[in-house]
């Protein structure tokens, strides 16, 4: 039989996964609100850090509402789409990643595809509604260029934050007990790109902020988008280079998994 295509084989999966999960309708519905609220908590805490301080790192409230909800956006979709992949640790752990490897199919959209959780879509949805909510608050003044700029930061956003889950489970064939590091890139990253990069030290804006990219989903485009200065002197041109930084993150992920895959050796039981 010869191998569906990536798209198709992950769409299969997928809606198998859908089906399953909407079984019982009430349950879903109590998952997919509390994924939600999460949402409208880290929002909150903004506001919260706003009530002490009249600025953070040189901002106002509205530039830094920019910044979060651009970050936020971008990873709940990454998260929705390929956040699942973190559960490779448990797949080595217990060896059960073989019983993937030996199906006729490519490994990743399987992995992407297993326990693909659709409660997740109430993240998304939130934050978008969020997203919309803070740009009508922050009374932005559009031009063609701004408009090009917000339609391009979510997706660029949320390809660089894919790359990162990607990255962040390849430790797993290395590090059995990966979890942690992981997280650290993932979740970590979304907190890290969530506020200014000026609140941060050199070594980590360096690292986290322009070595990963994270600087790119929600600082940066906030800065085009509010027409603020960066006080750090960065150049202009740097709104504009999410989508380069998320295709170079996607191609040192595909490579780390393509080793990984290769030094893979089983459980041995």
């Amino acid at each position: 039989m010869a191998e569906p295509g990536v798209g198709q084989a992950y769409a299969r999966l997928v809606r198998a996964q859908i089906r399953s999960q909407t079984q019982y309708r009430l349950s879903f519905g109590i998952d997919v609100a509390s994924c939600a609220l999460g949402t409208l908590v880290e929002a909150a805490v903004v506001l919260v850090v706003f009530r002490v301080s009249p600025t953070v790192g040189g901002f106002g409230l509205r530039e830094v509402l920019v910044m979060s909800a651009l970050a936020a956006f971008a990873f709940d979709l990454a998260d929705l789409l390929v956040g699942n992949i973190e559960r490779l640790s448990t797949y080595v752990r217990k060896g059960t990643l073989d019983t993937i490897l030996i199906r006729p199919l490519r490994v990743l959209p399987q992995l992407l595809a297993t326990d693909f959780a659709l409660r997740r879509v109430g993240r998304v949805a939130q934050s978008s509604v969020l997203l919309v909510a803070v740009l009508v608050y922050a009374d932005i003044d559009w031009t063609p260029a701004r408009v090009l700029m917000l339609a391009l930061t979510p997706l660029a956003g949320c390809a660089l934050f894919a790359a990162v889950f990607l990255l962040g489970a390849c430790v797993a064939f290395w590090f059995v007990e990966s979890g942690e590091i992981a997280n650290a890139f993932t979740y970590g990253g979304k907190e890290f790109a969530r506020y200014p990069a000026t609140i941060y030290p050199g070594v980590l804006r360096r690292v986290f902020g322009y070595g990963v990219g994270l600087a790119l989903v929600g600082y940066q485009p906030a800065l085009f988008l509010t027409g603020h200065a960066d006080p750090l002197g960065g150049p202009n041109w740097l709104a504009w280079s999410s989508p380069a930084a998320a295709a170079l993150a996607w191609a040192i992920a595909l490579l780390v998994w393509r080793t990984g895959i290769r030094h893979y050796r089983s459980t041995g039981s």
